[in-house]
């Protein structure tokens, strides 16, 4: 199974569970790119509408997760291998405040959040992960040009380091 059809098997299982359906009567669907770069999104339909849910994912090698929430929800995940190679290890400790950047466990727990923050933001790798904070025991998160204070979960399992970062919606 490809890393696209392994996410929208996924997507449609959490919408079927949370919609209380059969996942034969979802479509997940990737949005049409609008320019070069765009990076596209799934959504769903049920009976050819749009159901009002926004789907989340991410991968890294054989591992995959996905995410849904209501429209007035921002969130973003992290995917990490528990054992980072030496040019993962050396960009995280690039933009790292941490005092100790040969903990590799605490390095790890810190920088997934912060890209799990730098997704629910929006605004992606336009967020040095320098700029983003996070409170000292590493639960709440905010980017410091922005009000919204995001939750960090630790969902990590399986030799995976997963975080999801949410918040609920100002606008």
């Amino acid at each position: 199974m490809t890393e696209h059809d392994r996410k929208r098997v996924l997507a449609k299982e959490l919408i079927s569970a949370r919609l209380r359906i059969e996942a034969d009567d979802v479509a997940v669907i990737r949005e049409q790119p609008t320019r070069f770069g765009h990076r596209t999104e799934l959504y769903c339909e049920v009976d050819g509408e749009q159901v009002p849910l926004v789907i989340r994912n991410t991968s890294f090698r054989a591992a995959t997760v996905v995410a849904v929430a209501d429209p007035d929800i921002a969130f973003g995940l992290d995917l990490r291998d528990a054992h980072p190679d030496e040019p993962t290890l050396r960009e995280m400790r690039r933009h790292s405040h941490l005092f100790d950047e040969n903990d590799v466990p605490s390095l790890l727990e810190h920088w997934t959040r912060v890209v799990a923050i730098r997704e629910a933001d929006g605004r992606k790798n336009l967020i040095r992960g320098d700029n983003v904070r996070l409170n000292s025991t590493r639960t709440k998160g905010w980017v410091p040009d922005r009000k919204t204070q995001y939750e960090l979960v630790d969902l990590s399992r399986d030799g995976w380091i997963i975080t999801l970062a949410w918040a609920k919606r100002d606008d």
